[in-house]
């Protein structure tokens, strides 16, 4: 049976499935909500992308890596 796939009238099978379940009145805002969490999704894999890339080029002023001691950052004007 899982041998050969997934075949059109299984798809078929499923989609009326769902409709009976689920009606078809609730069907396009579940169709929007599965939407816009898809885009939510994306623009925070694009964010967590880009804030990798930022990372190969070093941190910035203030930022303490894991592992390193926060005392070797925060020497305030009494430190010295």
């Amino acid at each position: 049976m899982l041998r050969n796939g997934l075949e059109p009238w299984h798809l078929l099978i499923v989609a009326i499935v769902v409709i009976l379940l689920f009606g078809s009145k609730k069907l396009p805002d579940t169709a929007r909500a599965l939407g816009k969490s898809l885009r939510i999704l994306k623009s925070e894999t694009k964010a967590m992308k880009d804030e990798a890339g930022d990372d190969k080029a070093g941190p910035g002023p203030g930022v303490v890596r894991a592992g390193e001691p926060a005392a070797a950052h925060d020497r305030g004007p009494a430190a010295h």
